[in-house]
């Protein structure tokens, strides 16, 4: 008898605890916002190849619940060209979703999928946004098949080309922006570095431009020399020129790496949460697993 009643106090245990868990995951995904009139309706671009039911999946993906409450525009293979230099007949499958924030808020970056974005990290994303101009933004990232994710970043620079994200984008700086990410990618494919840690660089040369405000290309040098000897990354002298070339052009275009900073800062203090949410997640399962298991231990001592 005394049996059956620890294990029907188990399996009460059980049931609360996946109705709970299950009830709250229902209420995230149907959490609908309401249409911020300030900002307007969040942008919402899709991949010129994705097939209907992919278009779909990629709807559910960035919680799209009513198209009414979105700006739907595609991204096709010329745009690519237009916005990146890209191939115009390369097929376009990640998209995105722009929520624009009030000032202050920062540019939050958040991969849907990260499993399928196979090139691009959140903080290159941030890195070349906020080059392009782009601020104080939830920018959703989603593909339902592995691809590099350069088509969702086409995509935000012709939202707000359009008029639908916010300002217009300045050209000059979204082809700088488009350099900073080629140029990242590369670094992590042709000199071996970890991808985070090309993310690390460039965020770390912005801040340190923000605080020395460089005069020359020998000062930007310096920064670069400086931040890949204490960040312990070695490139080619090929990849380290153009590195300099890079941020060189993007002092004569007067960017303002302060307040590239402010938004990065905003940026790694949302993934810090997140971090921190996560951790705290695993060890609330942690103490689940071992009550469960002190609880069997103690069913199977009836027995001995």
């Amino acid at each position: 008898m005394r049996f059956f009643k620890m294990a029907a106090f188990a399996a009460v245990l059980f049931s609360v605890f996946f109705i709970k868990n299950s009830s709250v995951a229902l209420a995230s995904n149907g959490d609908d916002e309401s249409i911020n009139e300030k900002y307007g309706l969040p942008v919402v671009v899709y991949g010129a190849q994705l097939s209907p039911s992919q278009k779909e999946e990629v709807r559910k993906l960035l919680n799209v619940t009513d198209t009414s409450k979105v700006n739907e525009i595609t991204v096709i293979g010329q745009d690519l060209a237009t916005y990146i230099k890209g191939d115009p007949n390369a097929h376009m499958y990640s998209s995105a979703k722009i929520t624009r924030k009030d000032p202050g808020t920062g540019l939050i970056i958040h991969q849907v999928t990260p499993e399928n974005i196979t090139e691009v990290t959140n903080e290159m994303y941030a890195n070349a946004l906020l080059t392009a101009g782009v601020k104080d933004a939830v920018v959703d990232i989603a593909s339902p098949v592995k691809v590099s994710g350069h088509s969702a970043l086409v995509g935000i620079y012709k939202a707000y080309d359009q008029g639908k994200g916010g300002t217009a984008l300045n050209k000059d700086r979204t082809e700088v922006a488009n350099e900073e990410l080629n140029l990242a990618t590369n670094l992590a494919k042709n000199d071996g570095v970890d991808k985070d840690k090309v993310g690390q660089l460039l965020t770390d040369i912005k801040k340190e431009i923000a605080v020395q405000k460089p005069a020359t290309k020998d000062d930007i040098a310096k920064i670069i020399d400086d931040k890949l000897k204490s960040l312990k990354i070695t490139l080619s002298p090929e990849d380290r020129q153009l590195l300099i070339d890079l941020f060189d052009k993007m002092r004569h275009l007067n960017i303002n790496f302060d307040n590239a900073k402010s938004q990065l800062d905003h940026l790694s203090q949302d993934i810090q949460q997140r971090i921190k949410e996560t951790v705290g997640d695993k060890n609330f399962l942690q103490k689940v697993g071992d009550f469960f298991k002190k609880l069997f231990d103690s069913i199977k001592s009836l027995f001995s």
